[in-house]
């Protein structure tokens, strides 16, 4: 994953690229303040093909990559230096198979560089320029954390809350309540009001009673979790009717498979709440 940032340098603009935790700098936009949009490529090919250069950009390999071909890079670094010696930022990635600098394609292209090496080109700008685009760079960073620990402290205590409410809910609403003996004793006129019964506290009738101006049935207004039990006690009941278990019978074991799954789910709910 990675994302885009701007900084400015002694007036100039310069793109910075966030990729999988390495920032990578636009070179091609630091050249550009020294000698304008013409000459920016150039700047940089005149800079990768001198002995010091190609000297530091394959220690930095050798360093952080361990696919770098030292071979090629030893090649490349007995040519450095003559006058006859040029060699663009391609053929050295691919080459030495180098993944501290890249030329990068379409929108915000142009040659971009880890930021070690970045700091590095800057010299070639000039010395005050490297230094502002430490400076620069490091404040870029520096809000990049403050924000990150913003957002951090406001997810915590929103967690925080969300789960003191979410185990209200549960302890109020949630989990099924033991039947009573009267439900029990209870003949019900049809097998979806024994899982209301056994799930909600309640058949289809009473809710529709308690909640007048509510459109639609109670199962519309059921949790996740609710639905996923109902759609487990739907099998399970099927099963014990075949086990030829009377009514009465078939309502206490579907209320406790209510009350252990939700509990089940709900637990599950709260590790996920305090990640």
């Amino acid at each position: 994953m990675s994302k885009k940032d701007k900084i400015t340098v002694q007036g100039s603009e310069i793109t910075v690229i966030s990729v999988n935790g390495n920032d990578y700098i636009s070179l091609t936009d630091m050249a550009k303040s020294k000698e304008g949009v013409g000459r920016a490529a150039d700047i940089i090919k005149n800079w990768l093909r001198t002995r010091t250069t190609l000297e530091f950009l394959g220690t930095w390999e050798e360093l952080y990559n361990p696919n770098f071909k030292v071979v090629e890079f030893d090649h490349f670094k007995m040519q450095a230096g003559l006058p006859s010696f040029v060699i663009s930022i391609s053929e050295w990635v691919d080459k030495t198979n180098a993944i501290g600098i890249y030329v990068k394609n379409g929108k915000y292209g142009g040659t971009y560089a880890h930021k070690d090496i970045a700091f590095e080109f800057g010299a070639a700008i000039s010395a005050v320029f490297r230094l502002f685009l430490i400076k620069e760079f490091q404040r870029l960073k520096e809000e990049e954390q403050s924000t990150k620990s913003l957002e951090w402290n406001l997810q915590r205590t929103l967690s925080k809350i969300n789960y003191r409410i979410h185990t209200d809910a549960i302890k109020e609403h949630i989990v099924p309540k033991i039947v009573t003996k009267e439900q029990v004793n209870y003949a019900y006129a049809n097998e979806a009001d024994l899982l209301n019964v056994a799930l909600f506290g309640k058949t289809a009738k009473e809710w529709r009673d308690e909640n007048p101006e509510e459109k639609g049935n109670m199962r519309d207004f059921a949790t996740l979790e609710q639905l996923v039990v109902l759609s487990n006690m739907e099998s399970i009941n099927a099963l014990l009717i075949r086990q030829e278990l009377s009514q009465s019978e078939r309502l206490l074991q579907l209320n406790n498979v209510a009350i252990t799954q939700m509990r089940s789910l709900i637990e599950n709910k709260k590790m996920k709440l305090l990640k």
